[in-house]
């Protein structure tokens, strides 16, 4: 068990970091506003403060960021943490990909002093979930597996006006719930392409691991439910919607109309659901025991398909 001490960002790479209050750490990015955010294995860098004392002691005063560390932490020998090993503080979970780095180039506290001990002690990791980060935050090594969390969002001109009730979001949470998901919230956005892309952006930067939507998949000029869900994700998981359609198919064969879609951005889950409360018992109840095993995959605590 550690401590974070010190959070620090800067807009530049090869600059000195600035210790900041607090900042969100982006899921499969980095933390907000720094410069080494980005799609890669290195988005976030630690440093312990036992490494910085030592530096000191040699008559050089950094500051935190100095070397260009985002977290300076103690309590842990972060140099000798394997490479996969899981930290969390707070919401926010990271996973350790490198130790130590070859520099390039020299960087600015190396110009400024003729060293920089973030090659031989710093070590570098990836946001598997997102949160806020600041200083005095508690950071433990963890062996557990991430909780599963969601989010769902209903799509409804008149829900979002107050015209109607919405009952298929709160029925989505509740059948989550009771399969050991904790449920952020349920939002009601009217059908705008616009607004429901934006909210799905923040539970993917969140992380959260199975955002449901109820609405807006038909063939009204307003159900764009699809469109956005196609605009944020990287990869489709059509099986799953097929399996949907297939089940209501059954029911009516007015399913073959569904236009919903199910797919991947980041490490977030999107499955578009049907509008109605009974739509969405029959569907989310019959796709929502596999979804665990394919959640538990994209975030790597699981990598077996196939039937034994």
């Amino acid at each position: 068990m550690g401590k974070i001490l010190a959070v620090c960002t800067s807009p530049e790479k090869g600059t000195l970091k600035t210790p900041v209050e607090k900042v969100f750490a982006v899921t499969e990015r980095g933390l907000r506003g720094d410069a080494h955010a980005g799609r890669w294995h290195r988005q976030i860098s630690l440093l312990g403060r036992e490494e910085i004392e030592d530096f000191r002691k040699k008559g050089v005063e950094v500051a935190y960021g100095a070397f260009g560390e985002n977290l300076v932490t103690e309590g842990f020998d972060l140099k000798y943490l394997p490479i996969g090993t899981r930290l969390r503080a707070g919401d926010v979970w990271l996973e350790i990909t490198q130790i130590g780095k070859q520099c390039h180039k020299a960087c600015a506290i190396r110009a400024q002093v003729g060293d920089c001990i973030m090659p031989r002690e710093g070590i570098f990791a990836r946001v598997l979930h997102g949160g806020e980060l600041k200083p005095g935050m508690e950071l433990v090594h963890t062996d557990e597996p991430m909780p599963l969390d969601a989010a769902v969002i209903t799509a409804s001109d008149k829900g979002s006006r107050g015209e109607r009730i919405d009952t298929a979001g709160p029925r989505a949470k509740a059948m989550l719930e009771e399969a050991g998901y904790h449920v952020h919230e349920v939002v009601v956005l009217p059908d705008e392409q616009e607004q429901i892309e934006k909210q799905l952006m923040t539970y993917i930067e969140d992380g959260v691991a199975l955002v449901a939507t109820t609405g807006g998949t038909g063939f009204s000029p307003r159900d764009v439910t699809p469109e956005a869900t196609l605009a944020v994700i990287e990869r489709q998981a059509p099986g799953i919607a097929e399996a949907m359609r297939a089940l209501s198919m059954q029911v009516t064969k007015r399913a073959m109309l569904s236009r919903a879609v199910a797919g991947i951005a980041r490490r977030t889950l999107i499955v578009n659901l049907p509008g109605s409360e009974k739509a969405v018992s029959e569907c989310l109840g019959f796709v929502l025991p596999t979804l665990a095993h394919g959640l538990k995959i994209l975030r790597g605590e699981d990598g077996e398909c196939a039937r034994k």
